[in-house]
């Protein structure tokens, strides 16, 4: 058995482009971009190297997720890897991409009435997006309750061997 299980957060290098198939399913093709910290032999001094990710994501999901992202916004994905290779002009090509499984916004988005940022929506499998909650405005000031005793808890006797590691 192998696992192909991908998860990288990055920026978008440019704005998706969305596409759909003879047959009318949507593809949003993206690309993320992922530091790796590396040495510098030179210098001594740690520095950032990109990596550039290709991203595609299928179905009715691909065409949500679009009108929320754009080049630099911040993301969060899950997938698996999947290598294709073809033939251009005599000269063989392959390319190495994540199949979006899962994504998660991870920008943040305008300002909200309250002065606060609203969640990043995240898409999942099952499908939907969950808005933000709508910001709600404070309680009427209410008379303090009568204090109540806090509860103590049971005093409990822990033993070096009741613990399992």
């Amino acid at each position: 058995m192998s696992i192909n299980r991908v998860n990288i957060s990055g920026n978008l290098t440019r704005d998706p482009e969305l596409r759909a198939t003879a047959s009318g399913t949507q593809v949003l093709s993206f690309g993320v971009a992922v530091n790796d910290r590396r040495r510098n032999p030179q210098t001594g001094e740690w520095e950032d190297y990109p990596n550039f990710v290709d991203c595609t994501m299928f179905g009715t999901r691909a065409e949500a997720v679009s009108r929320y992202l754009s080049k630099g916004s911040k993301v969060a994905i899950e997938g698996k890897l999947r290598y294709s290779s073809w033939e251009r002009d005599g000269q063989r090509r392959s390319k190495l991409e994540v199949i979006v499984d899962e994504i998660e916004f991870m920008s943040r988005g305008q300002q909200g009435e309250a002065g606060g940022y609203a969640p990043a929506p995240s898409y999942g499998q099952q499908g939907g997006y969950a808005p933000a909650p709508a910001p709600q405005q404070a309680p009427a000031p209410m008379a303090a309750p009568a204090p109540m005793a806090a509860p103590v808890p049971p005093a409990v006797d822990v033993y070096d061997e009741d613990i399992p590691f």
